[in-house]
């Protein structure tokens, strides 16, 4: 098996595994050797070559063995660290794995993104009491709450600011031993402490850290063993005044299947939440981006109205926002065109549909049937009676405008009409919405329902 053999089985694993496996576990692996029916791949460290082989190891030698049918066992060697040179860029680079030294022990503590700073972290109102409060905490004085819980959904910036605390304590405090892990590696360092018969190391280890940071901890609600570690930890830590950082996906009293002797200690210090981001933040988000971009790709133009295309489209989560532009400014160097607004829309169709605001044709459909109080099947039927005929027409006007779908995907939803037809009421309402002050407010009332 070559490398490039494995490039291409590791995006079938993708698909198995899904994203977050993927990138924490499955993306790090590079192939090292196939001999003697062994399949031998490096890793960043011991920790997660224990993981994978006990995780995934089946799922990838049952990979392997299409390509490789005599690979009979997989092995897992730590790669040897490269010393980093002067001149090597920082930007966009990922720090190695580190260990935080606790007396005779080491902590392994999860890798820091250097990207993930406080200067690179956009403010705006949504985030700013996050980020006020992880600022505090990252100064390093004495402890003022604890813990500080950051909570909210995907891409909204928990990690980013995560990775700002343990960034800024190390330069300020660097004599002070912080640990960083997401709550899947506390589990796993747990279960591993268990199977070893090393408790008390354990115990020792992550009881006199001076910073302990643990990412998405709903991961080990419902995981009765793992929660009393952890119920005694904090505890442990918080008697010694050492800070405690904690991130999940919804408030404390909110994650289902965790102790409540849990929740409690986690509510007793600031809760925070980051909001759905506004559309001020997006787009200054974008703005923010396009300047580190523009020294990538210079001279590359981006036509006005671009980025607050995006911003107003791409709306749910902000790693797809960046992850748009990304892609959008690779392909417009590729091609060797500057980004219009038109091209946006062909390069980034896929992204678009999928953060159309959960607004799509049966949606209105519904709600334009509920409005006008009629059965949603005379309205997509082939009845032509005025009471249903100007409500189908709103319905057509409403699809064209909040969906990107084509005027025959729209005819097809309605019960089989042509796209002329489609046009013909798209038109209709267009005029009327002008002349007719009812039309007028109805279609504003359903478009907020529909975007609420």
């Amino acid at each position: 098996m070559k490398k490039e053999q494995w490039g291409r089985l590791k995006q079938e694993l993708l698909k198995s595994v899904g994203q977050n496996n993927y990138s924490t576990w499955i993306e790090p692996l590079e192939l090292a050797d196939v001999s003697e029916g062994i399949a031998t791949f490096f890793v960043p460290t011991s920790f997660v070559g224990n993981y994978v082989s006990q995780n995934f190891g089946d799922l990838i030698r049952y990979h392997v063995n299409t390509i490789a049918p005599d690979v009979r066992r997989i092995g897992f060697r730590v790669k040897e660290r490269v010393p980093e040179t002067a001149d090597e860029p920082r930007a966009g680079r990922a720090e190695k794995p580190q260990q935080a030294t606790v007396g005779e022990t080491q902590v392994p503590t999860a890798p820091l993104d250097d990207r993930f700073t406080f200067e690179t972290f956009v403010v705006g109102k949504p985030n700013e009491l996050a980020h006020a409060a992880a600022k505090r905490v990252s100064e390093g004085g004495p402890v003022t709450f604890n813990p500080l819980f950051l909570y909210g959904g995907v891409g909204l910036g928990k990690t980013h600011l995560m990775h700002a605390i343990a960034w800024d304590l190390r330069t300020r405090r660097s004599e002070l031993n912080v640990v960083y892990l997401s709550a899947e590696q506390f589990m796993y360092r747990f279960v591993q402490a268990l199977r070893d018969k090393k408790m008390m190391d354990f115990k020792e280890m992550f009881r006199s850290v001076d910073v302990l940071m643990v990412d998405d901890v709903q991961f080990i609600a419902g995981k009765d063993s793992t929660q009393e570690e952890f119920f005694h930890t904090f505890n442990a830590l918080v008697d010694q005044n050492k800070q405690i950082v904690i991130s999940g996906d919804r408030a404390p009293g909110e994650i289902a299947n965790l102790e409540d002797r849990i929740k409690s200690r986690l509510q007793c210090g600031l809760v925070v939440d980051l909001h759905p981001t506004d559309y001020e933040l997006r787009l200054g988000i974008l703005q923010s981006k396009v300047d580190q971009y523009q020294q990538t790709y210079p001279g590359l133009k981006i036509d006005s109205g671009v980025l607050e295309f995006l911003a107003h489209r791409i709306s749910t989560n902000v790693r797809v926002l960046e992850g748009a532009l990304t892609r959008l400014f690779a392909f417009a160097s590729l091609v060797g065109h500057e980004i219009t607004l038109e091209l946006t829309q062909d390069c980034l169709a896929d992204v678009l549909r999928a953060s159309e605001r959960k607004i799509n044709i049966e949606e209105i459909q519904r709600q334009v049937a509920e409005h006008y109080n009629i059965r949603l099947s005379d309205m997509i039927g082939p009845k032509r009676l005025r009471s249903f005929a100007r409500p189908r027409q709103v319905a057509m006007y409403l699809c064209k405008q909040l969906t990107s779908r084509s005027l025959p995907e729209i005819g097809r939803r309605f019960g089989g009409r042509d796209h002329t037809t489609v046009m013909h009421g798209v038109k209709r309402i267009d005029d009327l919405r002008q002349q007719d002050g009812q039309i007028a407010e109805d279609l504003e009332l359903l478009r907020r329902a529909l975007e609420a």
